[in-house]
């Protein structure tokens, strides 16, 4: 499996190409920001006409990532879904995937700032989770030790043999890992940006997701 392993508060962890991160101690897969049902949302709220084809290729994705590592755990770190209301309508194929992925696994939804209260759809609701040495949760915080949060949808732009390259990456330091946006369709925040560049101690990396995940020092 094509994935960049890195070690992180006593454990190894794998950054995988599609932008989830991989446990194998613990068979535990980590997403997040998966957004699901954010065209839908959009067009419902008068938004560009997009056809909701980003649900589809979220759930693809997660489905070969599971696949790949032989996960028996989940946690999604929040914004799972775009809205609650997203996550109340989500089309009938997509929970029916949903449950069929969610079988014989544990499943834990984090609760994010656009899905703040739980969905009705199979797995556990927390606010946050600890795991051994590591804390669950979608936002990271000052003191976060340990932490391993998303909502910031990181992505990084640099120079790569003669040309520039921009890529939704993880950023890691050696007290916090953000994760990159694992959604099909959803923006991001340049690491130089002063909410991420002021977060991440100096000596952070960025680890970028694509064919091949590689980590550079943190752009700032």
């Amino acid at each position: 499996m094509n994935t960049h392993a890195f070690h992180f508060r006593g454990t190894q962890l794998h950054a995988l190409p599609s932008g989830a991160l991989f446990w194998p101690d613990q068979r535990l897969l980590v997403v997040s920001d998966l957004h699901l049902g954010k065209c839908a949302r959009l067009v419902a709220n008068g938004g560009a006409m997009l056809p909701p084809y980003d649900t589809v290729e979220t759930l693809s994705r997660l489905d070969a990532d599971l696949d790949a590592t032989g996960a028996g755990e989940v946690v999604c770190l929040g914004d799972s879904f775009d809205s609650v209301e997203a996550g109340a309508t989500l089309p009938e194929e997509a929970e029916l995937w949903l449950t069929r992925m969610q079988a014989g696994r544990s499943w834990l939804w984090i609760e994010g700032n656009h899905d703040p209260g739980p969905v009705g759809i199979g797995g556990t609701h927390a606010a946050e989770a600890r795991r051994g040495p590591l804390v669950f949760r979608h936002i990271a915080t000052r003191d976060g030790f340990g932490e391993v949060s998303g909502h910031y949808h990181p992505k990084a732009r640099l120079a790569l043999r003669g040309r520039s390259i921009s890529r939704a990456c993880f950023l890691v330091d050696a007290c916090r890992l953000i994760m990159p946006a694992y959604g099909a369709y959803t923006g991001g925040l340049w690491t130089s940006n002063a909410a991420l560049s002021g977060l991440m101690e100096p000596g952070a990396q960025a680890i970028l997701t694509g064919p091949k995940p590689l980590a550079v020092p943190m752009p700032r």
